[in-house]
C-alpha cells in the first residue's frame, strides 16, 4: 500500500490565529483601527470584507471568533443554500439560550441571489447570527440593500510587496532554520505573488 503524503500549503499551515500575527490590513487591525476596536469592547457587528482574493478576508474573520469565543461557521455560497443555512440558525438559536454568539462566514456572499440573500435578514436584524459575508465583488452592486443597510463594509487592499516579504521572512525563520534564503529570491517570490499571499 502507497501512503500518500498530504501537502498543507504554507499560507494555510501559518495561518493567523491573533490580530498581532495578521498580515497587512493595518488600516482594520492596526491600532486605533475598527476591527481591533470591536474586539477591544468584545462586540462585533455583521459585517461585508470586500477585497481581492488572499487579502485575509477569511482569517480575519476566524480571528474575530477565536477572540470574543464565538462559535463559528463557514459557508461558501457557491454550493450551499437556505437548507444549509437553516441548520446553523438552529444551532445559533440555541447558543442564544446560553448568551454565546454565533458568526456566520459566507464567502462569496454575492454568489447568493435576492431570495437567498433575503433569508439572512431576519436573523441579522434579531442578532441570531453576526454575518460576515466576503466577496470580490463591489457590494453596492451585488448585495441587497436591505442586508447592506445592516451590515458595515470593509474594504481590504492587496497585499504589498512589504507583507508578502515579511510574511515569507518568519516561514523561513520557522521552517528552514538552517538555511539563509536571499532577501533577491524572497523580493522576487513576492513581487510573482501579485499581492496575493496563497500563492505559490
Amino acid at each position: 500500500m502507497v501512503y500518500m503524503e498530504v501537502y498543507e500549503p504554507l499560507a494555510s499551515k501559518y495561518r493567523a490565529s491573533t490580530l498581532d500575527d495578521f498580515v497587512g490590513q493595518n488600516h482594520l487591525v492596526g491600532e486605533n483601527s475598527p476591527i481591533r476596536k470591536f474586539l477591544e469592547i468584545g462586540r462585533v457587528p455583521s459585517m461585508i470584507f470586500w477585497g481581492p482574493p488572499g487579502t485575509g478576508k477569511t482569517t480575519l474573520a476566524y480571528i474575530i471568533s477565536l477572540s470574543l469565543y464565538y462559535d463559528f461557521y463557514k459557508m461558501q455560497a457557491v454550493n450551499s443554500g437556505k437548507d444549509d443555512l437553516r441548520k446553523i440558525i438552529k444551532i445559533a438559536m440555541s447558543n442564544q439560550q446560553y448568551n454565546k454568539k454565533t458568526i456566520l462566514f459566507l464567502d462569496e456572499i454575492h454568489r447568493w441571489n435576492k431570495a437567498q440573500q433575503d433569508t439572512l435578514l431576519p436573523y441579522v436584524e434579531k442578532g441570531i447570527i453576526i454575518l460576515i459575508g466576503a466577496t470580490t465583488e463591489n457590494p453596492s452592486f451585488t448585495i441587497n440593500s436591505a442586508l447592506l443597510s445592516r451590515t458595515k463594509v470593509f474594504v481590504f487592499n492587496q497585499h504589498t510587496k512589504e507583507d508578502i516579504s515579511n510574511f515569507l521572512k518568519k516561514i523561513v525563520k520557522k521552517e528552514y532554520p538552517k538555511y539563509k534564503i536571499s532577501k533577491k529570491i524572497i523580493d522576487l517570490i513576492s513581487d510573482l505573488s501579485n499581492g496575493d499571499i496563497r500563492s505559490k
